[in-house]
């Protein structure tokens, strides 16, 4: 499965996904990019047999698997596979999430190259490791046009990227992995002015850190070019540790790409369905209309249709994508119970979501299922049980003891009070044992009520309905 990757380009105060090369040729020059990802890919050095080779120089090891090296990489240089298009995403404009706005970043161009292998730097032992076991490996390069301006929305623009790959089906685009990743270019220029010197921060495998890589190396220029500096077109990597980028080595020399044709690779050619040759055979050509037919639901389609179906905030809709398997869960759930979309909502995003992050867990590692779930929120609808007592329940489902919600109930006893003549005893004498608090409610202290459900759950062990307590409290003070 190829691995997509980003490289990120952005210009003073103006950010953008950016790319060299395209064309189907191979490329000569270093063979290896200073690609220091170690999670990237399906191994690392240590986990591979490797030989070393012949003579390195001081301080750089080689270690290669035993095979032909092909020695160049083969990239699209002239003829990108896609070309002109445009990626929507939303973003919080305010500090409500629900002052969202959708934004949209260009896509320059979409090609198709090799992975080339990547460096691993010691720092302690002085010396540089190559590993060549991606080497050849698909890669697909996505250059985005300088249509952003600060790290939030890149890293919004790359966690919708990602939902696009994962509905396709092309990667699970986990950056923690190495199945993804982003590489900066930042610039700054005051209004009017043109884009300034860039710097490229390399490697940047989560969204979290692109932000803040972003923000950083913003600032810094900025903070530069107000005291008289100069920025210098460098590389850098971003410390996560220290939360500020650093320099890795100057690229004031550009690299000596040679490129020419690989004849060992026909060409690939594309059409649609009022281009596609007379007679061709439709499983030796590619035609584009067939496969947009065929795409599936992507991410800016399900918000859109849970919003509409469900009534659900946008903010919600967002959520419930963002967070792998918790879409298809919350179906699931709903599928289940005759609880309402918006319960449901609530339930999955805030207490289910809620345990999963506190105990940092993927939606499929999750002790309670959609039925276990959906069970439970039925004995909340026909109230059966309170609220609290719906918490305490889905508590003991997360222990996984194997026990049903129905069961959790009737075993500590939370069955709700059914029985209104016992409930209207209760609040009688309730009212009769605390005075004082009767007298505070009448001077027009309206938490005092408060207290007086929450004596009268207490008497009940929390089995009574707050509203029909409430409802009976009024009417016998009323009286």
């Amino acid at each position: 499965m190829a691995a997509p990757m980003l490289r990120w380009f952005c210009s003073g105060r103006r950010f953008a996904f950016a790319w060299v090369g395209c064309g189907s040729c191979h490329r000569r020059g270093p063979p290896t990019g200073s690609t220091s990802n170690g999670k990237r890919g399906q191994s690392s050095v240590a986990q591979q047999p490797h030989i070393t080779a012949q003579k390195p120089r001081k301080g750089l090891v080689t270690l290669a698997p035993i095979c032909v090296q092909a020695g160049y990489q083969i990239t699209q240089q002239r003829l990108p596979i896609a070309v002109n298009g445009s990626l929507a995403y939303s973003v919080c404009v305010g500090r409500k999430p629900s002052q969202m706005v959708t934004r949209t970043v260009r896509v320059k161009q979409i090609q198709l190259e090799q992975d080339s292998g990547k460096s691993l730097h010691d720092d302690l032992r002085s010396q540089t490791l190559i590993d060549l076991n991606r080497a050849g490996i698909g890669l697909l390069e996505v250059v985005l046009e300088p249509d952003m301006s600060c790290g939030e929305e890149a890293a919004t623009a790359v966690r919708e990227l990602q939902l696009i790959l994962q509905a396709l089906g092309t990667s699970q685009a986990n950056m923690a992995e190495g199945q993804l990743r982003v590489d900066a270019n930042i610039s700054v220029h005051r209004p009017g002015e043109p884009l300034g010197v860039r710097t490229e921060v390399k490697n940047l495998n989560s969204a979290r850190f692109l932000a803040k890589a972003i923000d950083y190396e913003i600032q810094r220029q900025i903070n530069e070019l107000e005291n008289g500096g100069e920025i210098l077109n460098e590389t850098r990597s971003f410390d996560y540790k220290l939360g500020c980028t650093v320099p890795m080595r100057d690229k004031e020399g550009k690299q000596d790409y040679r490129f020419m044709p690989e004849p060992n690779l026909p060409p690939l050619l594309l059409y649609d369905s009022g281009s596609l040759p007379s007679g061709a055979d439709p499983q030796q050509v590619i035609n584009v209309d067939q496969l947009r037919a065929r795409l599936p639901e992507l991410p800016r389609v399900t918000r859109e249709r849970l919003v509409r179906e469900y009534g659900m905030l946008p903010e919600h809709s967002c959520a419930l994508l963002n967070e792998v398997g918790l879409l298809e869960f919350f179906q699931n759930v709903i599928k289940k119970t005759r609880a309402e979309p918006k319960k449901v909502t609530s339930w999955v995003l805030n207490t289910f979501l809620g345990f999963l992050k506190q105990q940092n867990l993927a939606v499929s590692e999750s002790p309670v299922t959609p039925s276990a779930l959906a069970e439970l929120l039925d004995l909340l609808d026909r109230k059966a049980i309170s609220s609290s007592a719906a918490k305490q329940v889905f508590e003991e489902l997360w222990r996984n003891e194997g026990k049903t919600p129905a069961q959790i109930v009737a075993e500590k006893k939370l069955e709700l009070l059914q029985d209104r003549e016992a409930l209207e005893r209760l609040c009688h004498s309730t009212l009769e044992a605390h005075p004082d608090v009767v007298m505070d409610l009448k001077k027009g202290n309206p938490r005092a009520i408060n207290k007086l459900i929450g004596l009268v759950r207490k008497a009940t062990l929390g089995r009574a309905d707050p509203t029909a307590i409430k409802e009976v409290l009024e009417r016998q003070l009323s009286s």
